[in-house]
């Protein structure tokens, strides 16, 4: 009972983001594409809740649902050339637990309800 103070759970728990990279997420937040900013008018509607440009290890998801564990990446053309890259980080996120939907930017812009229905079919309803 002496003066003494636990540390706090979080320094036990928690691992620390990089400030970069929550920089980073904090940047794509604020400049989303517009098929991100139309599916996450969808999604955010949600139960349970997505998040969007959620830090995990070393990579950045677009919309992310935590308690499903459920990242969902809406690519742009700029991805049809970067295969390995994208292929490293949906083999890292599934072996944290971590279920992966790709959307092409134009699929989500030309049917938005449809994508978010292909979506909520990976996550319990809440």
């Amino acid at each position: 009972m002496g003066g003494e103070r636990s540390e706090p759970c979080y320094a036990r728990n928690m691992k620390r983001v990089d400030e970069q990279l929550t920089a980073n997420a904090r940047n794509l937040r604020n400049n989303a594409t517009r098929a991100e900013r139309v599916l996450w008018r969808l999604l955010s509607r949600y139960r349970p809740r997505f998040t969007r440009q959620l830090v995990v290890g070393p990579f950045i998801i677009d919309l992310a649902c935590r308690e499903a564990k459920l990242a969902i990446e809406v690519d742009g053309s700029q991805h049809a050339g970067d295969m390995p890259y994208d292929r490293r980080r949906t083999a890292y996120l599934e072996a944290e637990g971590w279920g992966v939907v790709r959307l092409w930017n134009n699929d989500v812009i030309e049917n938005p309800e449809g994508a978010a229905e292909h979506i909520s079919i990976d996550v319990p309803s809440g």
